[in-house]
């Protein structure tokens, strides 16, 4: 199944493919749209013409995919391809902005998230599988905006961020 969204007739925010119908019990398309939305704003990127792909699938699926892009072959949660090299210049600092869209939507990138191990970790951590999946939307989607956790000083600066849109949907901070 293959859609765009055009919520309240605006231009798209979020283009979903399920590949993996176990995703249409949680309404993947509006989790994926609100995820979007608030990792957009609290970044301060806004979202007028920026547009995410957003792929619901299994861990079979996600395991080949980070197996042939970052050489891991096993499950994830959840995968992301940045349209742009936004990366800060320094440790700690704020990614270089996306360039403005220079047509009705500019893609961001890409993320892939898993099913099975969403569920489980969601399990785990006893919470709705709604948040926990909305949280790994956030995620991918401020990795597109080029926010990474590999250094203590990014990862503070990306969950300070997670936690600022978590809360803005009346979510509990993740960590």
């Amino acid at each position: 199944m293959h859609m765009t969204l055009r919520p309240n007739g605006m231009p798209n925010i979020v283009d979903i493919i399920i590949e993996d119908d176990r995703w249409d019990d949680l309404d993947m398309e509006e989790l994926s749209v609100q995820a979007v939305r608030v990792a957009l704003q609290a970044a301060g990127t806004g979202t007028d013409g920026y547009e995410v792909c957003v792929m619901g699938c299994n861990d079979a699926r996600i395991a080949e995919l980070n197996s042939e892009f970052r050489e891991k072959p096993a499950a994830t949660n959840v995968l992301s391809w940045p349209a742009f090299e936004l990366a800060p210049a320094t440790e700690g600092g704020q990614p270089i902005a996306p360039p403005k869209p220079t047509g009705p939507e500019e893609s961001l990138g890409d993320i892939a998230i898993s099913f099975e191990t969403c569920q489980r970790e969601a399990g785990e951590k006893g919470i709705e599988m709604s948040a926990h999946v909305t949280h790994l939307i956030v995620h991918g989607c401020l990795h597109l905006l080029g926010y990474d956790h590999e250094t203590d000083k990014d990862a503070t600066v990306m969950e300070n961020l997670e936690i600022k849109a978590l809360a803005s949907m009346g979510l509990d901070n993740p960590y």
